[in-house]
């Protein structure tokens, strides 16, 4: 398995106020790189999003409809399992909310899938609520490819693994199945003001 990680330093800014940066945690002014396995590339005639309930109900968009969707702007701090912060990171996207709007919410838990087969987990309360977006924007410009355009998941209070790239879709669920890094060993939720890295963290 191979890591790509380009413009990453590791130095924690002495202006930052310590309740903004979870426990070892370090600012970057930058936004590192890091994937598992080649980027997939999705044309916007090719891409859709789905949303599946747990009685198999679905709803689709195509980019163009989901363009047409109520977007948000949002300033957020997001922080990777291997150890950066960024801080006041903007981005804009659709509300997960939104895309929930008239499925049945009532299973506990989502898992999100995206192109190229990567695959994680939340419980339902993590991505409703105002928690969580498809963003397709970051710093007022198209997402870019190695940053999981054309749309990523952003689940900022979570660790940046949860935030899956290139994002598919949402299938809810009763059963809480672990996706890929959770496989691994990765935790099973990621909070990281607990510093929720690994399995027993």
């Amino acid at each position: 398995m191979s890591f790509v990680t380009r413009g990453f330093r590791g130095r924690r800014r002495v202006d930052v106020p310590p309740d903004r940066v979870p426990p070892g945690q370090y600012v970057t002014a930058d936004f590192p790189v890091l994937s598992a396995g080649p980027t997939p590339v999705v044309s916007a005639d090719e891409w859709r999003f789905t949303v599946t309930d747990r009685d198999g109900a679905d709803r689709s968009w195509t980019w163009k409809e989901f363009e047409a969707l109520p977007s948000e702007k949002m300033t957020v701090d997001i922080h990777c399992v291997t150890k950066w912060s960024k801080l006041d990171a903007v981005w804009e996207g659709v509300s997960v909310d939104v895309l929930l709007a008239e499925m049945d919410t009532t299973s506990g838990f989502a898992r999100i899938y995206s192109y190229g087969g990567y695959t994680t987990n939340l419980p339902v309360r993590d991505i409703t609520g105002g928690k969580a977006w498809v963003a397709y924007s970051y710093e007022d410009r198209p997402l870019e490819l190695v940053h999981g355009g054309p749309a990523r998941l952003l689940v900022p209070h979570l660790y940046f693994w949860k935030s899956a790239k290139w994002v598919q879709g949402i299938v809810l669920d009763d059963v809480d199945r672990p996706g890929f890094w959770e496989s691994y060993g990765y935790h099973n939720y990621g909070d990281p003001w607990r510093e929720q890295r690994y399995a027993g963290d």
